[in-house]
């Protein structure tokens, strides 16, 4: 019985451990509930950059990012005519955007940056889509993505 008691600890600490996903460190996700004030704060500022990438969705003008709230990588690769294109097809597939939910902050160690996820959400029910705001240790969007909506965070 002792030695069930025992392995049952073990694999409970072993999932909660780091997990390493395409050669990078990745923590375990964070709730909303176990961040503190600077999670908080870059948590908003994640869903306000997202919350106005998707908004182009329905209204077709895209305010560029500067550089204080994004890298150069991101501001490049967000031009307004890319935007622009972007934000029809997905409001031709899936409908006006409606918002953002968080779902999960997910820390990464190795490069000192924070993953966080969100669902965001379109009038047409087959819309399941994605959109992950990476954000760097100065308070930066590092990048911008979106897939499909899948549970687990891979």
């Amino acid at each position: 019985m002792k030695k069930a008691i025992i392995i049952i600890c073990i694999l409970v600490l072993y999932s909660c451990k780091t997990k390493n996903i395409n050669g990078k460190l990745i923590g375990r996700s964070v709730a909303v509930t176990e961040m503190n004030a600077e999670e908080a704060s870059q948590k908003n500022k994640a869903y306000e950059l997202g919350k106005r990438i998707l908004m182009t969705c329905n209204t077709s003008e895209f305010k560029p990012f500067t550089k204080s709230e994004a890298t150069d990588k991101v501001i490049a690769n967000s031009s307004v005519k890319k935007v622009k294109e972007i934000g029809a097809k997905y409001s031709l597939k899936y409908g006006a955007f409606k918002d953002l939910e968080f779902v999960e902050m997910v820390p990464n160690k190795t490069d000192n940056t924070t993953v966080f996820r969100f669902k965001a959400l379109f009038n047409y029910a087959k819309a399941n889509k994605e959109l992950r705001v990476t954000m760097n240790s100065e308070n930066k969007a590092s990048a911008i993505t979106t897939k499909d909506w899948k549970d687990e965070f891979e």
